[in-house]
């Protein structure tokens, strides 16, 4: 493991978010993003050593998935809005137990949930299992913005966290 990504696990695991209840606020941002884009599967993905864990969801009834298949982890490693057309004709992604069973993946669209030292430490990602063509500039920066909203619910949980202790 390399000094960069020790390092996104040590500010991730410091969020002290894993394997937390829903709360209404990361709930609501990802409920806006399935909305706004029509999609019926929305995440806020946290990426961990081995597995990608779900803060909130909607359309998607597993809490969380082994990192090693995760769309997400490709995502994080972008600086801007990652997206696949078509996971089916996506080499990375074309034998992905995700695309070829449950839940069908086929559109994904990830921008990273950043930290306030620069960690991306997940992503809010929205996925339809149909392909789709019409995701531009303007539907990047509208999820980039929604993303940012994450970041920032963050950092000032955490914060409320530190006032507390």
């Amino acid at each position: 493991m390399d000094a960069r990504e020790k390092k996104r696990l040590q500010t991730l695991h410091g969020y002290r978010l894993l394997d937390t209840p829903s709360e209404p606020e990361f709930d609501s941002i990802v409920g806006r993003a399935a909305e706004r884009f029509q999609t019926p599967i929305a995440l806020m993905s946290l990426v961990d050593a081995d597995r990608q864990w779900f803060k909130a969801k909607i359309g998607l009834d597993v809490d969380e998935t082994p990192r090693s298949i995760s769309f997400c982890t490709y995502a994080i490693q972008d600086d801007g809005v990652m997206v696949v057309e078509d996971a089916s004709e996506d080499e990375r992604f074309i034998r992905n137990p995700l695309v070829l069973g449950d839940p069908s993946i086929r559109f994904y669209a990830g921008a990273p949930v950043v930290a306030e030292d620069g960690s991306k430490l997940g992503t809010l990602c929205i996925i339809d299992r149909k392909p789709r063509h019409d995701f531009g500039k303007a539907e990047s920066e509208a999820l980039a913005e929604l993303s940012s909203e994450l970041s920032r619910a963050l950092a000032a949980r955490a914060k409320a966290a530190d006032a507390l202790e």
